[in-house]
């Protein structure tokens, strides 16, 4: 087989794992097996926030009946924005929040606040919904929101790092939107792009009690060392907390959590098995590589090759497999070291081409490296695509590939070997997807 063909591979078991995270047969398929009666209720209000909220709230919308359907909202991010019957959509920034999220926020609110009593809000939630609605507390501003955002981006926090230290900075994260629930029902679905689909974690948990404290928050911000960069306001809000001056967010066995359910309709595991079983019938012998993946970027990479050249390889020899699909899915991390463009998918990529060379990994392979929203980092390329010649080609174009990684400059890199993978917006987000084919010699 040669590299085109690997490659044809690796991408429609990438696109495979994409179609698994479809939220509108996610929404569709939870109501078909659902005891819910929505003729409980005499109307039925939409809330939906998340890269993947105008397909969801679609769904929704086909679904109750028109006669209950009630204020229908959806705030996505720009690039996922499509017109969705009988829902306002709104447009707002990602990962860094913006006016428009702000004022989305503050209609959310409004809509739960005005719901009432024998009436449902059915809340839909995708990855991206913490930076989409960004609603600080009073003393800070939606400027200082946004400078700590882009320190927790810059400094390598996991997803839980980042979400412990935005519910304690919202009014709407951390279980807060359900304060302005009552006294409606909630009904929340969630499509979860956090690897452990931790409930209170994905897009910072709106309707779900929080297990994290003020104290937990200024832990992560001066473990990253970025507590001292912070604005004031953001250090003062946080250190009442932790004195007990202002109130700790909703507990999990909070009574305001009552009278709201919450399901989870679709998750990073689910596209891995769909893309599992599209290896499988390319006639592949399927690995599944630690799941989830998760750790920085580079040294991911690095650990994957010699688990490959020093572990896994040696035992398949000896057997009479000889085509692999190495497969798993996570959500790594980056440093910001320079100041380069690209993201954590295009990151590993470049990272595990540069192993590859090092490590002398021998046979015919392709290394994927995407997020599962099309989106990486802060290029239009959903991650990269590499294979044991990528290096040459960058080089060809006199460039230096170790000099591009070491600024954080993935997205350069691999434009200049032609290995972006680019998908354009996906409408799902369930973290990231790797796929790794290899073919031994015969």
């Amino acid at each position: 087989m040669n590299n085109a063909e690997l490659r044809q591979h690796a991408l429609g078991i990438f696109q495979a794992g994409i179609a698994a995270a479809n939220p509108y047969l996610a929404v569709k398929r939870h109501f078909e097996t659902s005891p819910m009666s929505f003729s409980n209720y005499h109307k039925i209000h939409i809330i939906a926030f998340g890269k993947a909220a105008c397909a969801m709230a679609n769904a929704a919308q086909e679904i109750i009946p028109a006669a209950l359907l009630g204020d229908a909202l959806a705030v996505t991010n720009y690039e996922n924005v499509s017109a969705v019957k009988n829902v306002e959509v709104i447009g707002a920034s990602h990962p860094l929040p913006d006016k428009q999220g702000f004022e989305a926020a503050r209609r959310i609110l409004a809509l739960a606040e005005n719901a009432k009593r024998d009436e449902l809000v059915l809340v839909l939630i995708s990855g991206g919904g913490s930076a989409l609605i960004p609603y600080p507390v009073e003393g800070i501003t939606l400027e200082e929101k946004i400078i700590t955002t882009n320190l927790l981006l810059s400094c390598g926090a996991t997803i839980h790092e980042m979400n412990c230290v935005r519910k304690h900075l919202s009014q709407i994260k951390g279980g807060g939107l359900v304060n302005f629930l009552a006294p409606a029902t909630g009904y929340t679905l969630i499509l979860s792009d956090v690897l452990d689909d931790d409930l209170s974690v994905i897009a910072s948990g709106t309707t779900v009690g929080d297990n994290t404290t003020f104290a937990d928050a200024i832990r992560v911000l001066k473990s990253k060392d970025i507590w001292h960069l912070l604005p004031e306001s953001v250090k003062l809000h946080l250190t009442k907390g932790e004195q007990g001056v202002i109130a700790e967010t909703p507990k999990i066995n909070d009574p305001i959590f009552d009278d709201v359910t919450n399901y989870l309709i679709g998750s990073n595991m689910v596209s891995v098995n769909a893309m599992q079983e599209a290896a499988q019938s390319l006639k592949y012998q399927v690995i599944l590589y630690q799941h989830p993946l998760c750790g920085e970027a580079r040294d991911i990479a690095e650990q994957w090759v010699h688990w490959l050249k020093n572990e896994m390889l040696h035992y398949v020899e000896y057997s009479s497999v000889k085509r692999i699909a190495f497969l798993t899915g996570g959500e790594t991390t980056v440093t910001l070291r320079g100041s380069g463009r690209g993201g954590r998918n295009q990151e590993m990529a470049l990272a595990f081409a540069i192993s590859a060379e090092e490590q002398k990994l021998d046979g015919k392979w392709i290394f994927l490296s995407g997020g599962s929203d099309g989106i990486d980092g802060t290029s239009p390329a959903a991650g990269g695509i590499v294979d044991a010649k990528t290096l040459l080609r960058i080089r060809t174009m006199q460039l230096s590939p170790e000099d591009l990684l070491k600024d954080n400059n993935s997205y350069c890199a691999l434009k200049a070997a032609g290995d972006l993978l680019l998908t354009g917006a996906t409408g799902t987000n369930v973290a990231d997807l790797q796929i790794l084919l290899f073919e031994l010699d015969a």
